[in-house]
């Protein structure tokens, strides 16, 4: 059965081999054992239960907690050809209950729900009436009381499986368990502990780092506009910091996203789907966003502020590179935020999980300060004992200078001393760089000796040396309505002459990815696609499959096979505008043009043969007036390969009618946005015109024009 896996994983998904660890997983499913399987997020879960659903005759159950998650995996799933559908809240009534009906008649290989549905009685009827030869419990950490996002829902599972007619194979998938939840999860699941499949942590493609006592503004800013061409998510703990990050972020001229539990349903769901559709490069969030978001070219994910624990942070970083392309996922530590974590913790109703929580929290203060292996400490944390040093993350390659700042080390301690050891950082700063600040001077606080010590720093830069120092913990802090610092035995020491501070140059910014002008136009013609079929970008090709399109610049149908994550319904759906697409950038850049590796006939090699003559078909078709619409139904292929063939019959000269193209109620739109913002790039002139007017309404008005004007 295996074998027919690897068939089907070849046919619909595009890959040759599974990952890591999906294989074994399939064959425990496969060979009809209920199973838990653990892998990191972006490791491939998904593939892990959507393989065997469609080897098992019958439908396979997916109990998601999410309603973007569900959305986002029918979406692909469809792309895919698979029949797939969703239950959940966000349907009416009616549309649930047409659904249910498809469902019980064996409509759809994979059935997506919520668990709350399966507090319902009458919902466990209507289960009961299908043929369910397997449940898939993502998120199943949410199981354990244990684990990071408990849902009391989920305790529903197990009494489901009991009450349908076929005992079916339960598959627990999640990413974050640590040994106590995989405990958890065996108990309530009755799965044999022995059926467990853990492929471990480690994600190799992500570079984790930390960076302490810089300006975390100025270093976001820097790394934003050095990898402004890439979707990244930054998280920050509270919901104001959000809000603030994000209208900085607009000012700064960058296409931002925001999302928190303070907004509504509608403003959220609009901002998700900005950043889904590549509209907003970058999210800002808190924690509320991304479990469940399939978007898989996310280049960065940076942490604006420490998160509660090592579950969420791992969690939330791994939503960078699930496509398995190089990416960065930061931390930008400051000592302050361990208060804001421990005022949330306190806000528990649940006061036994308090101290577990602040735990939890100190470990990740460990993770900060840690001058080990990054990725080996987050492996320690569940429950890897053998690792070896990435050689990748921020500790492992820190080869910066060091300075000696001792002298200024032992200004700032001197000063918190003089000053009785009773006030904040703000206040020290002021002392020291001789700030005429009314409180400085009423508490006669210019007259201590350490006053304008600093006079030569700004403010902002003394703030940054203290903010360094509490990070070696040389300064600690008094935690209270109004924090206060104060100096420990380790800052004495340094204080006496006994121990010398060194501190490390600033942290350079990455850039993630490098620039291809290939890269660059398909990832357009992927967002064009993307508008015109009312989907997110990622669902057409993922990043990985772009870039390998660029290495092997597939030139036939054949070829497009080859590219990883192409199977046989894309090649059909897609195949054609891409191949083209690579056709005339090789024309441009003929140093970019494969190798042929044809079989000399005669002592000649044959011409490759590129896209066929299916435009011409196309052609016939639109001069019988039909629409774009009504020729892709006729020929059964998707609206963006009817669109690529009309602009093929253009650049050919063939004679095409305008009006059908384009309605003659969009042409002043239309040459007022091109006389706006000029006939260079598609994507501005775009963002001037209402949505009902597409990229290959915009394209065919520029081939006319600039026919008119020769």
């Amino acid at each position: 059965m295996l074998q027919k896996a690897i068939e089907l994983l070849q046919k619909y998904f595009g890959y040759t081999t599974f990952r890591r660890g999906q294989d074994e997983a399939i064959a425990s499913v496969l060979d009809g054992k209920s199973t838990v399987c653990v892998m990191p997020t972006g490791g491939g879960k998904s593939i892990v239960y959507q393989i065997p659903a469609l080897v098992m005759p019958g439908t396979t159950l997916v109990i998601s907690p999410l309603i973007s998650l569900m959305k986002d995996q029918v979406d692909t799933l469809s792309q895919l050809g698979i029949p797939a559908a969703y239950i959940n809240s966000s349907l009416t009534a009616r549309e649930a209950a047409s659904r249910m009906n498809d469902a019980r008649n064996g409509k759809y290989k994979l059935l997506y729900i919520a668990p709350e549905r399966l507090s319902s009685w009458e919902f466990i009827q209507d289960l009961q009436e299908m043929d369910i030869p397997l449940i898939a419990v993502d998120e199943a950490h949410c199981i354990s009381q244990w684990g990071h996002d408990f849902r009391p829902s989920y305790l529903q599972i197990s009494g489901l499986v009991d009450r349908l007619p076929r005992k079916p194979i339960v598959l627990a998938l999640t990413a974050t368990a640590t040994p106590k939840v995989r405990e958890d999860i065996c108990a309530s699941l009755k799965i044999d502990p022995n059926h467990t499949v853990i492929t471990g942590f480690e994600r190799s493609n992500l570079s984790f780092s930390v960076v302490k006592g810089q300006d975390r503004q100025v270093f976001l800013k820097d790394f934003i506009k050095k990898n402004e061409k890439e979707a990244g998510i930054i998280y920050a703990a509270t919901r104001k910091t959000v809000d603030q990050l994000y209208e900085w972020l607009h000012k700064e001229g960058f296409h931002a996203a925001r999302y928190h539990a303070g907004m509504n349903d509608e403003d959220r769901t609009r901002e998700q789907d900005r950043f889904l559709q590549d509209e907003a490069t970058v999210m800002v969030a808190t924690s509320a966003f991304g479990m469940g978001i399939d978007k898989s070219n996310i280049r960065y994910v940076l942490h604006f502020q420490l998160p509660k624990n090592m579950e969420s942070y791992y969690q939330e970083a791994g939503r960078a590179g699930r496509d398995g392309l190089n990416s960065e996922c930061v931390l930008l530590y400051s000592s302050q935020d361990v208060q804001v974590q421990r005022f949330l913790i306190d806000q528990s109703a649940d006061r036994e999980r308090i101290a577990p929580e602040l735990e939890k929290l100190q470990q990740m203060v460990g993770y900060c300060h840690t001058e080990e292996c990054l990725q080996s400490y987050i492996l320690h944390y569940f429950g890897e004992r053998e690792t070896e040093p990435c050689g990748r993350c921020g500790n492992c390659t820190d080869s910066r200078e060091t300075e000696d700042v001792t002298k200024d080390a032992q200004m700032v301690l001197s000063c918190i001393i003089r000053m009785g050891q009773k006030y904040g950082k703000a206040m020290t700063a002021n002392v020291l760089t001789g700030s005429r600040n009314k409180k400085v001077t009423e508490l006669r606080l210019d007259k201590l000796p350490t006053y304008g010590l600093m006079k030569n720093r700004s403010s902002k830069q003394v703030n940054d040396l203290i903010e360094f120092l509490i990070s070696q913990e040389l300064i600690g802090v008094e935690h209270g309505t109004y924090p206060t610092i104060y100096v420990p035995e380790k800052g004495k020491g340094v204080l006496l002459g006994k121990t010398k501070v060194f501190r490390k140059e600033a942290v350079r910014v990455k850039q993630v990815s490098n620039d291809d002008p290939l890269f660059e136009e398909l990832r357009e013609l992927r967002r064009e696609i993307a508008s015109a079929e009312k989907v997110p970008p990622f669902v057409i090709f993922s990043d990985s499959s772009l870039k390998d399109m660029c290495l092997k610049l597939p030139l036939t149908n054949a070829d497009f096979l080859n590219v990883a994550g192409v199977g046989e319904h894309k090649l059909q759906k897609y195949g054609e505008p891409f191949i083209q697409r690579i056709i005339e950038f090789c024309k441009e850049y003929p140093e970019r043009q494969p190798v042929m590796n044809a079989v000399v006939e005669g002592g000649k090699k044959p011409a490759k043969k590129a896209v066929g003559d299916s435009h011409l078909e196309t052609y016939k078709l639109h001069q019988s007036k039909l629409s774009v619409a009504e020729i892709a139904a006729n020929r059964e292929l998707a609206e963006s390969t009817i669109e690529n063939h009309l602009i093929q019959c253009i650049q050919q000269d063939m004679e095409v009618d305008y009006n059908v193209l384009i309605p003659a109620k969009f042409m002043n739109d239309l040459e007022q946005a091109v006389s706006e913002a000029g006939r260079d790039k598609l994507k501005p002139i775009k963002e001037l015109l209402p949505d009902h007017i597409s990229y290959f309404m915009i394209k065919v008005f520029l081939y006319m024009s600039k026919k008119k004007v020769h």
